[in-house]
């Protein structure tokens, strides 16, 4: 069985639930659907008996005690302390510095509810196998209505011999009209914001297209500091780290990007 590290991006401004989500509390860690927080579940979706190993967390410093508080069920799990917001690029390539080179990361956010987990963990054994032959790869939602506050993915050819397809274009979020016309289409899917990748592959992307992310974020890695589960980037050098999305960086330009369902 493929191992794979369950990444989990934790943070957010707090101003989407405002005012039941706050910056100080923000909707990851509020028990929204069911009795579990949001980032509980997010830790309960990736279980040890279908081939996840312990997560990585990646979450700022005004964070960190409500990870803390509720890493309970994720024995092993280590935290990144992310010294300032720098997006989702260096977030992933934090987490991506401190895993070996062929490790297969599961990258998600924190504050997703899915419904049906083992629907998920099964595209998430789909997108593992696609990475660990060089994929970039993106979840795909079924699009069931003209959502104008998503990104789309366009799927492409499929790929031989498993459930992935190309990614043929990324989409930012459109208009009510160009919504419809993706629906009406059938050939496109919700960016779900999650992806899997090899961490060796995505940081010889990340380097190719946003050089100063990839070096100064290993540069900050490079100078950190571990204290007991948690690990402190230096600050000074994260600092210098352009903010950039995974999405703008690297999956809108790597020739390599793929999408399962």
């Amino acid at each position: 069985m493929l191992q794979i590290v369950p990444v989990i991006l934790c943070g957010g401004s707090g101003t989407r639930l405002w005012p039941r989500s706050r910056a100080a509390m923000p909707k990851p860690f509020l028990p929204l659907v069911g009795d579990t927080t949001l980032f509980e579940a997010s830790l309960a979706r990736c279980p040890a008996e279908l081939g996840f190993v312990a997560p990585v967390v990646v979450t700022g410093a005004k964070h960190l005690e409500h990870v803390e508080a509720q890493l309970s069920g994720a024995p092993g799990a280590t935290v990144i302390v992310e010294p300032a917001a720098r997006n989702t690029a260096a977030a992933i390539a934090l987490a991506a510095c401190r895993l070996p080179e062929d490790a297969v990361m599961l990258v998600c956010p924190s504050d997703h509810h899915i419904g049906r987990p083992d629907v998920f963990a099964q595209a998430a054994a789909a997108a593992a196998a696609l990475a660990s032959e060089g994929w970039l790869v993106s979840f795909g939602i079924e699009a069931t209505a003209p959502e104008t506050g998503f990104g789309y993915l366009k799927r492409g050819e499929a790929i031989e011999g498993t459930t992935g397809f190309r990614t043929a274009q990324f989409v930012e979020k459109p208009d009510l009209e160009r919504a419809k016309s993706f629906l009406a289409d059938g050939g496109y899917a919700w960016n779900g914001g999650i992806f899997a990748f090899r961490v060796g592959d995505f940081m010889a992307e990340l380097a190719a297209h946003r050089p100063q992310i990839a070096a100064k974020v290993r540069e900050a890695v490079e100078k950190g500091v571990e204290d007991g589960h948690r690990f402190h980037p230096d600050a000074a050098t994260f600092a210098e780290v352009p903010s950039d999305s995974v999405d703008y960086a690297v999956m809108e330009n790597t020739s390599r990007a793929a999408m399962v369902p």
